[in-house]
């Protein structure tokens, strides 16, 4: 048997996470695969109720970082990284599409809103082409927006740049998923579209196509493993399940225009597709992801925290003092859900002895291209670096970048840390030490 074991039955593949019974050795994290992924906050924050105090280990977070205060040994705080190209550099406005375009690339996008879009290969896709080949995909894309790869958007440049961080090629966007249901099909279901839809028609759960196939398996494994393989399918089950509770209560509303599995929401949203990145990295299914929790300029209103006012208007705030606390309150709640993502990852055993867990053997960055969004400032981001790195990176820590450092050197630590060769990325100048 395998490590990379699968449960198949009809309109259904699960990968199974390792399993000591299965081959794996047990060495502890090092056994483990090394994860790396991007998370993308828009519209910039309240800096003053971000930035923390103090350097070093001893430092006091922000108010709007509170909810991460129990986390606080497994993130590190970087400050002082810059996204020059995100600036106009002679292109004029549109720094909310320029800021997506380059955060994960560290190019210059063409300004055009035609088919000759320019910009450069992002860090992700750099890691998928070298190791993308070891798992079932080579990267997960993911977002609460729908995909867009043309059309004009911010001051004259192509919505491709405005509503896609992850890039093949200069001229190729890798759209994400919004969809959470889709996502779990291509996680879950049997690649075979025509099955996979006989399957929801019959309120099958893709477990109960697999469960001879785990039944079988349950008996060759040991007692540790299987209580991990039903605490794992535990989880697949629970993640399915509010899938189809929302699209439930879809249903109920006939005129309601979003697609089946996508909750009204925004909060379960964001919930469900972090979740499924956790399950993609626990199964080996892909071991690169990015998240854009918006695009820039996204003027969405937050009625779950009680804001109703759309946070790219908010975000020109002009230093009125109230404006400042709505998009404090906006901050919070976005963190308030990494913080989840985070503890979820935490609380995720990883390896076949259990002795690290996901969070331990995983790096996730954390930002925004833009730093105060009524400067449209690119200096100096808000940027959180999260996990252990398999033991490669000292989380704990508020430390901050030499004056000017591109945020691109971070992303070359990074690919270094997954042993990932590349000279360069965009803008980078080297690889950033001390993280």
């Amino acid at each position: 048997m395998q490590r990379r074991t699968f449960l198949r039955g009809l309109g259904a593949t699960v990968l199974i996470p390792q399993m000591e019974s299965l081959g794996a050795a047990s060495t502890g994290s090092s056994s483990a695969p090394l994860r790396m992924a991007f998370v993308y906050a828009p519209n910039g924050v309240n800096l003053a109720k971000w930035r923390p105090q103090g350097l070093g280990t001893n430092y006091k977070l922000g108010s709007s970082m509170k909810p991460l205060e129990k986390l606080q040994d497994k993130f590190q705080i970087i400050g002082g990284l810059d996204l020059d190209k995100a600036k106009a550099n002679g292109d004029g406005a549109g720094d909310h599409a320029r800021a997506n375009a380059s955060f994960l690339t560290g190019c210059q996008a063409r300004k055009t809103a035609g088919s000759n879009i320019h910009l450069g290969v992002s860090v992700d896709q750099i890691a998928a082409q070298q190791i993308g080949h070891l798992t079932r995909f080579p990267s997960l894309e993911l977002s609460t927006d729908p995909p867009r790869r043309s059309g004009r958007c911010d001051s004259g440049y192509s919505c491709a740049y405005q509503f896609n961080i992850s890039w093949r090629s200069a001229s190729t966007p890798m759209p994400a998923e919004r969809n959470p249901r889709a996502v779990f099909e291509k996680l879950f279901g049997s690649g075979n579209s025509k099955e996979d839809a006989e399957r929801r028609a019959r309120h099958k759960s893709v477990l109960d196509f697999v469960l001879e196939d785990a039944k079988r398996m349950k008996k060759n494994v040991s007692s540790t493993d299987r209580a991990k393989l039903e605490e794992y399918m535990t989880s697949v089950r629970e993640v399915e399940l509010r899938i189809g509770r929302h699209e439930t209560f879809q249903e109920k509303f006939p005129d309601h225009k979003k697609p089946d599995g996508i909750p009204r929401s925004y909060r379960q949203h964001i919930r469900l597709m972090y979740d499924l990145m956790v399950l993609a990295f626990r199964t080996d299914s892909t071991r690169i992801s990015t998240f854009m929790l918006a695009h820039d300029g996204s003027n969405r209103s937050f009625p779950d925290i009680g804001v109703s006012q759309g946070h790219h208007s908010l975000s020109h705030h002009k230093g009125n003092a109230k404006t400042l606390e709505t998009i404090a309150k906006i901050d919070h709640f976005y963190i308030e859900e990494y913080a989840r993502f985070l503890t979820n990852l935490k609380n995720t055993p990883d390896g076949p002895d259990d002795k690290a867990n996901l969070l331990d053997n995983t790096m996730i960055a954390y930002g925004s291209g833009i730093g105060d969004g009524n400067k449209h400032s690119h200096v100096d981001l808000p940027l959180i670096l999260a996990g252990g790195g398999a033991g490669k990176l000292t989380p704990g820590r508020h430390t901050r970048a030499q004056t000017g450092t591109p945020l691109t050197n971070l992303y070359l630590a990074m690919l270094d840390r997954m042993n990932v060769k590349a000279k360069r990325i965009g803008d980078s100048t080297g690889v950033l030490g001390n993280i």
